[in-house]
């Protein structure tokens, strides 16, 4: 097991380089199965990784550039979007001059535009109908279909029974009733 945990990081340190490097981004990353919010990196790693000092990264958080997740004791961890975050920082600060507070609004930008061209994608990939909703702001929002009522909704037509009809329940048939032999009943349990 902690051979596999060893390997497993050692494949997310790959990944981080490649990203450092230019070599790849968090939708490739993303899209080839890693988790690009799992906290694998230390500080001292995350500040190996994006070739910055380890206080850079806590003034970083400090002003809300890249925010890592915390452990129990309060550790910070880093995870591949935060790498890729802190590289674009220092390129934005050492390459064109911008100033921190410009470079948390172009940071914000990205990611917002980044989360649009994966909805965009999942929307075109996607080979299901769209169900909307009135969100709790008052927005539309788009409502993932579930496979569970799905099936649910299969189940109950699949398993319908009949329940006893007056004329079964006496175990007589009178013609006088005006229910039809071939009605049924159908009853839904609710959990």
């Amino acid at each position: 097991m902690a051979r596999l945990a060893n390997q497993m990081k050692q494949l997310y340190a790959m990944c981080a380089t490649a990203l450092v490097m230019g070599r790849a981004d968090l939708d490739g990353a993303d899209d080839v199965g890693f988790d690009i919010e799992l906290p694998i990196f230390t500080v001292g790693q995350a500040a190996e990784l994006g070739n910055t000092h380890p206080q850079t990264l806590r003034q970083y958080d400090r002003l809300g550039l890249v925010r890592p997740q915390r452990t129990d004791g309060g550790a910070r961890r880093y995870c591949l979007r935060d790498i890729a975050r802190l590289t674009r920082a220092q390129r934005l600060s050492q390459d064109e001059g911008i100033n921190l507070s410009g470079i948390a609004r172009i940071l914000a930008l990205e990611e917002e535009n980044r989360q649009l061209r994966r909805e965009v994608k999942r929307m075109q990939t996607g080979d299901q109908e769209s169900v909307f909703a009135a969100g709790r702001d008052g927005n539309i929002v788009e409502v993932q279909r579930s496979n569970r009522a799905r099936l649910w909704r299969n189940a109950i037509r699949r398993e319908t029974r009949e329940l006893p009809g007056r004329d079964t329940a006496a175990n007589t048939t009178r013609e006088s009733d005006s229910t039809p032999a071939d009605s049924k009943s159908m009853v839904l349990w609710g959990w």
